[in-house]
């Protein structure tokens, strides 16, 4: 196969492991990444277009390939604000996203969060399935969604609380709840690029929970 793959949030935890994955995948011809800064990465398959995500209509034009994956996301501090989070893991995710199906993608693999419901109490849970309602609405003949637990990894900013929350997760799903056990960045970003093989000749929305994405992420 030769795939052309598309990346938003190739700086983030998941991004960064699925861009190295898919440099190294045979079946990929080309990753291109829509990131603010340059990523520094040097590969003969790698194309980086360095864009404004608030001026989207400025190179929408550009989004084209096979595949959409889209893992862009922000925490709430460091937003500074649910407005502004909101902003960016939605309305950034949801015109590329819009883009993307307008300009022929036909795939789009999207990572959201354990529990995600547009009907939710809480905010992040229902941002994301905000989210997932307005991508399923787009033609797209393909869609995987996958819903993480807490993500693992390490990262180039340090999160107290979020490394505090592991342990804790780790140690009580243990003995219970195993299946909302935390995952690895790169077992997830392997998830996703497993996913567009997996009923490869089935079109259609797929949803892929926390447990699912163990076994998808080692096939």
């Amino acid at each position: 196969m030769n795939l052309k793959a598309t990346i938003i949030g190739a700086t983030g935890l998941v991004g960064d492991r699925l861009t190295g994955l898919l440099l190294d995948d045979f079946r990929f011809e080309s990753v291109h990444l829509f990131v603010r800064h340059s990523t520094g990465i040097k590969h003969r398959k790698l194309i980086e277009h360095i864009v404004d995500f608030e001026n989207i209509n400025d190179w929408s034009g550009q989004i084209e390939g096979d595949v959409l994956f889209s893992t862009l996301g922000t925490t709430l501090k460091k937003a500074g604000g649910k407005e502004k989070q909101y902003h960016i893991d939605f309305d950034y995710q949801y015109e590329v996203a819009k883009a993307a199906a307008k300009n022929g993608v036909e795939n789009l693999i999207l990572v959201s969060s354990l529990g995600a419901n547009p009907k939710s109490a809480f905010f992040y849970s229902r941002m994301k399935g905000e989210l997932e309602m307005a991508v399923q609405k787009l033609p797209f003949k393909k869609i995987m969604i996958l819903r993480p637990s807490i993500l693992t990894g390490e990262r180039e900013e340090k999160r107290p609380a979020e490394t505090f929350s592991i342990i804790v997760a780790r140690l009580f799903t243990s003995f219970m709840l195993r299946k909302y056990r935390p995952i690895s960045a790169r077992t997830v970003a392997q998830a996703m690029i497993n996913s567009i093989f997996y009923n490869n000749f089935i079109s259609g929305t797929f949803i892929y929970q926390y447990e699912e994405l163990f076994i998808l992420g080692d096939r």
